[in-house]
This record gives structure tokens, sequence and C-alpha cells, in this order.
């Protein structure tokens, strides 16, 4: 009787998993590391990973996550961690840009499951989502991929959903960071990140006013101060290719930047005045102000 109730015991268990995309990776610990490095047993390609980003801790009676100093920390339901946080089933642990379901799953349930083939996440250079890394193509915009060698048991058929919004925030958080600090460069590989999920985003549905809006407020930060004209340029046709009006935040930071970036944009402004003369058939009076102003900035540029 004894030996059967032992039995039993082992056979249940808890085991814990990470659930991400179409994979379900198997938290056999005693830590299981977590990072772009191919030398963590999760690897997740995604420039705001860091090489060895956070590390879960496994025990007979639960689990743990900690921060192992990355630049853009981890977060458990969407709120950032400070030290080792205890994980409960169906938590969220957010690294970067990707999301991973944590699941408290049953010993014997597990058990009786078939291992299948093992593979990775990979990051589509192209259109920036993520996928198994064991695809020959992204699947969302048939890009070949990149080949990856590292494990994880496969088991769910959970398909992902599109781009969540808070993808460009914390892309926005980063951008935000790196300007304030000067790191131009830096802000300008997040830009064109965010650019890129932008675009991804669209396959699917129209842009918000607030995306643009904060989209529009980096990339013309970004042309100030490096006085180049190619943001404002992409600024310009973002709004013009989402049929909007530029805030008046948005057109204060266009007439902020120098004359002959200007006299650069006139065409685009142009182009946007046409767009917009088409559409604003009974403007208000403050979308008429702003309409204004970019017509002030066309007869400048002209000067």
């Amino acid at each position: 009787m004894i030996e059967f109730a032992t039995v039993v015991a082992r056979v249940y268990v808890a085991r814990f998993r990470l659930r991400f995309l179409l994979q379900e990776l198997e938290l056999s610990g005693p830590t299981v590391t977590i990072g772009r490095s191919s030398e963590c047993q999760i690897t997740l390609d995604d420039p705001l990973v860091s090489r060895v980003h956070a590390q879960i801790t496994i025990t007979d009676i639960g689990a743990t996550v900690r921060d192992l100093g990355s630049r853009n920390g981890v977060r458990v339901n969407d709120q950032l961690i400070d030290g080792e946080t205890l994980l409960a089933h169906d938590d969220r642990v957010r690294l970067g840009t990707q999301d991973l379901l944590f699941v408290v799953a049953d010993g014997l349930a597990a058990s009786a499951r078939t291992p299948r083939a093992t593979g990775a996440m990979a990051h589509c250079v192209h259109c920036g989502r993520p996928f198994p890394g064991e695809a020959p193509e992204c699947p969302r915009c048939g890009a070949p991929a990149r080949a990856r060698s590292d494990a994880a048991d496969t088991f769910t058929d959970v398909s992902p959903d599109p781009l969540p919004s808070w993808t460009f925030r914390l892309l926005g958080e980063v951008i935000e960071r790196a300007l304030a600090a000067g790191r131009l460069p830096e802000a300008e590989r997040m830009l064109q990140r965010a650019v890129r999920d932008l675009e991804s985003s669209r396959l699917t549905h129209r842009l918000g006013k607030g995306q643009v809006a904060e989209a529009a407020g980096y990339a013309l930060r970004l042309a100030g101060l490096t006085r180049g004209v190619e943001w404002a340029e992409w600024t310009l046709r973002l709004h013009r290719r989402e049929h909007m009006l530029p805030t008046s935040e948005v057109i204060q930071q266009l007439e902020a930047l120098d004359a002959s970036c200007q006299h650069a944009l006139r065409p685009e402004v142009e182009a946007l005045l046409v767009e917009l003369g088409e559409q604003l058939l009974q403007p208000s009076e403050d979308e008429q102000r702003r309409e204004s102003r970019l017509r002030a900035m066309v007869t400048r540029a002209a000067g």
C-alpha cells in the first residue's frame, strides 16, 4: 500500500512549461536560462532580448523567474519585476517583444504525451515576426528562415495573434531611452524595427492615430538630431498613406526643422495636402488650422 502511494505521488509531480506560439517548452531545471545567445537553454532571436536575459529556477513545488541584468528587463503580467519572482499558472512572461505563457502541467497527463521533434524560435529579418525555427520560411511574409540549432519540445497548436500594441510601446520605450542618452545609431535601429512592425501590422488592420503620432514623433526627433531628411519624409508618407492629418505636435516638429530640410520636404507636404484635400470636405476649425500651417510650410520652402 505504501509503495503504491509513493508511485502515485511521483506520477503527479507538477511539470512546468513555457508556451510560445507553436511551441511548448519543457522546463526541466534546476535552472533554465533564456536569452539571445545559442548557449541559453531557450533561445529567442529578438534584438530587444539580451544575450543572457533571464533565468527560471525549478523546484519540486514551484518556479521563479529572475532578470539577469538585461537592458530591457523582464515583465510578468505586464509588471516589470525586481529580483526573483514566483510564477503561477497562466502567468505571462515578457522578454523583449516576446510573450511566453507559464504553464503548470499535470505530471500524469504530461507523461502520456509522445515527445516530438525539437526546435527553437526564429525571428524573421524581413517582417520582424517570431516563428518556429525549424520552418523553412516565415509563415507571415514568406522570407527564407535563418537556420537555428537550439532545442525545445514541441507540443501545442497555439496560433499567433496579430501584432499586439505592447510590441510597439516597448520599442518606443527603448527608442525614448536611446534618444535621451544621445545614442542615435541605437535609436535609429530600434525605430527601423518599429517601422517593420508597423508595416506588418498594416497587413491585418489600419494603424491607430496614436500609433501614427507616436511613430512620427520619434522619427522627427531623430530627423532633428541628425539633421537628415529621410525620417521626416517617411513621416509625411506615413500620414499620406494612412489618410491622416498630422497632429499639432507633429506639425510643430516639422516646423522646427531647419530651412534646408523643409525645402527638401516640400514635395511630400504638397502631396499630403492633395491627399487631404480630397478627404477633408468639411474640416473642423482645428483641422483648418493644421492644414493652414502645412500650406504655410510649403510657401516658406518655396520662398
